[in-house]
């Protein structure tokens, strides 16, 4: 299978946990922009040192900063059978990046898939979600059935640096202005697939891979 999947939606929505599952179910690689960045703020490189203000004001970087990033990774990832990309593209900017890279290397995206979850839910997810320093783990307090350890890689889980309220309604309206437009032109191009994100974690990752597993078999995958 071969496939190129990028994720869209809201903060707290599930696109890390649902990403992650999604590329190890279809031996796909993965890039989360948000963990790569949380990764590079807490290991001080001057990507982390350019990014931790931003992050901290619950701003999404600038397409100046992101794009380069975004062209490192994809370099690496001639050969691949594909990926799944979370957090990227989060403007039109990035978008059309994104489409002249994957041009230059013969190929195109072959869905973006948008989890939908309301407002007030999210927030609800934000006052309770955990990452794994260790191995970027994401979930929620009541995951961790009352234990204190990472599930996949025994690390000590804790809130993210950037899941404040004040943050995450910066966030949402981030998102809300450039990349709610950006899903409003993949749907455009027949490429949109909406996923209600609600249920759980489990039902979720099914709907997802099962939407895989129809775009595939549909030849719609280069």
């Amino acid at each position: 299978m071969s496939l190129r999947l990028v994720l869209l939606g809201p903060p707290a929505s599930g696109k890390g946990t649902q990403g992650r599952r999604l590329a190890e179910e279809l031996g796909l690689s993965y890039l989360s922009t948000g963990a790569l960045l949380r990764s590079a703020v807490e290991a001080g490189s001057a990507l982390g040192k350019e990014a931790e203000p931003i992050l901290a004001r619950g701003e999404y970087l600038p397409d100046s900063l992101m794009s380069p990033i975004m062209a490192e990774w994809l370099s690496t990832q001639t050969g691949t059978k594909g990926w799944v990309l979370d957090g990227f593209p989060r403007s039109l900017a990035q978008a059309e990046f994104l489409d002249q890279a994957l041009e230059k290397s013969g190929h195109a995206l072959d869905a973006a898939i948008l989890l939908e979850v309301p407002e007030r839910d999210l927030l609800r997810r934000i006052r309770g979600r955990l990452e794994c320093p260790e191995c970027r783990w994401t979930g929620q307090l009541a995951d961790l059935n009352g234990a204190d350890r990472c599930p996949e890689c025994g690390g000590v889980p804790a809130p993210r640096i950037d899941d404040t309220e004040v943050n995450f309604r910066s966030r949402f309206s981030e998102y809300v202005t450039h990349t709610a437009p950006v899903a409003e032109v993949y749907e455009g191009r027949g490429l949109l697939h909406r996923c209600d994100a609600t249920a759980t974690m489990d039902q979720v990752a099914a709907r997802l891979l099962n939407l895989a597993r129809t775009l595939s078999s549909h030849g719609q995958a280069a």
